[in-house]
């Protein structure tokens, strides 16, 4: 019988003591304590009947607080077995060698060029001598993934050799990142990284040049652009998947080219080049050398045409230390100003610009920042631009959703968000987007002189 249908019938059962009512309140409760013992009675049922709730494994387990040391010492050495047995699973030098042997002695007729290829036969007969270790990568799917448009249905030698390669790599990394993993849950911290980094120095020839004085300005550079860019929430710490996915690795592992050009260290953020030139830029705005920078001597960065008003919300919303910054906070800035194309380097001018919180810019916003603008072309001689005609580009060049508000989204959406925010920023950077025109036809009569000579 249903425990409602029960439960019912109970309340409508008559007092054993017709002389003596029971009080509303009495009701109610003897009302709650049926419910209680039925509902119990009933839930308890449905529980037994199901042995499916048995065979549940276990999901959850508890991390070690900090005063469990033998737990703690436990775990970091079942995660260090773990990590090697996994190392060892992987192929090493001399099995890739083979494997390479292998690829090539089997490679199927005719060439393309010098590119040798492969069929799906011969492919299966390559993987069942390669052995265990490269089952997982002779399979119909990488083959599929591999085969493009060759009409005798074959995969380049090569390019399923580099697609072994970068799988092997990325595991291999992976391991190296979760070896720095101290909590061993698939995240680094910012202490983590920075071990992960600075180990990681020696082996770089192109940092070779670095005194170990400036390891761990080095170190904190390197480390503030994976979490400026990995982290956008601040919460402190970064997937190792997120570490693995971006191109931030590869341009830091690229510093192994000994013969790395001068151009890709220039554009490389973590070469010595670029650190030295971030770091010098730091001392150079730091006149009072205090290690710190104020509101002042960071109006000197770049083309010292920011706006105050821009330099005021900095300084406001960013982490200060008695109202000046320090050297991360500084790292935030420039990987903020160099990348404003960049999602996370919007997020970072956006959240400056919404003076109202607002979650949006809108024609106040606008104008506020604009005017400072105008300010700075009087002081310099110029003639203030009309902030209509500048509110109208400015809306016809994003385009929102809303035709009064521009969000983050908008600003990523219509990628113009890097005009937008340097026309409201920067003098000059204004004074650039206003004569667009004439510049680009005095480099055009520039290059046609070029050809003349």
């Amino acid at each position: 019988m249903d425990w409602k249908e029960i439960l019912c019938r109970r309340l409508v059962t008559p007092s054993t003591s017709p002389n003596k009512k029971k009080s509303e309140q009495e009701l109610k409760d003897e009302e709650m304590d049926l419910f209680t013992k039925y509902y119990s009675e009933w839930k308890g049922g449905r529980k037994n009947t199901n042995e499916f709730y048995k065979t549940i494994p276990r999901f959850y387990y508890r991390l070690p607080a900090e005063d469990e040391v033998l737990l703690q010492k436990l775990r970091e050495e079942s995660r260090a077995v773990f990590l090697q047995r996994k190392s060892r699973e992987l192929l090493d030098n001399e099995e890739l060698q083979n494997l390479w042997f292998l690829l090539d002695k089997h490679q199927t007729p005719p060439m393309i060029g010098e590119e040798a290829m492969i069929n799906y036969e011969k492919f299966l007969k390559v993987g069942e001598k390669a052995g265990p270790k490269c089952k997982q990568f002779f399979t119909a799917k990488v083959f599929a993934k591999l085969l493009h448009t060759d009409s005798y249905g074959r995969i380049s030698i090569m390019q399923f050799f580099n697609y072994v390669m970068r799988k092997v790599w990325l595991h291999q990394t992976r391991i190296g990142l979760s070896l720095y993993d101290v909590a061993g849950q698939g995240y680094l911290r910012e202490s983590d990284l920075e071990n992960y980094i600075l180990e990681l120095i020696p082996t770089l020839p192109q940092l070779d040049g670095l005194e170990k004085s400036f390891y761990s300005f080095y170190v904190c550079t390197a480390v503030r652009k994976f979490f400026f860019f990995l982290d956008p929430l601040r919460t402190g710490k970064i997937k190792i998947q997120d570490i693995l996915a971006c191109s931030f690795l590869n341009d830091l592992l690229e510093l192994r080219d000994e013969e790395l050009s001068k151009e890709s260290q220039e554009t490389n953020w973590f070469s010595a080049p670029s650190a030295l030139r971030v770091y010098g830029q730091y001392l150079n705005l730091d006149k009072d050398h205090n290690g710190m920078l104020s509101k002042e001597e960071l109006s000197c960065y770049g083309t010292a045409t920011m706006t105050n008003v821009f330099l005021d919300g900095v300084f406001q919303e960013c982490l200060t230390y008695d109202g000046e910054m320090d050297y991360k906070t500084y790292l935030d800035f420039v990987l903020a100003l160099e990348n404003r194309k960049e999602p996370a380097a919007l997020q970072y001018i956006f959240k400056l610009l919404d003076i109202e919180n607002k979650g949006y810019l809108n024609v106040f916003s606008l104008n506020y920042f604009f005017r400072a603008i105008q300010e700075l072309m009087k002081i310099h001689g110029q003639d203030p631009v009309s902030f209509q005609d500048v509110k109208d580009e400015i809306f016809d060049m994003v385009k929102p959703k809303d035709p009064l508000k521009i969000s983050l989204q908008d600003l990523i959406n219509s990628n113009q968000g890097d005009t937008v925010t340097t026309i409201l920023i920067d003098l000059n950077g204004f004074w650039t987007y206003e004569n667009r025109e004439a510049l680009v036809a005095n480099d055009n009569e520039n290059s046609t002189d070029l050809d003349d000579t």
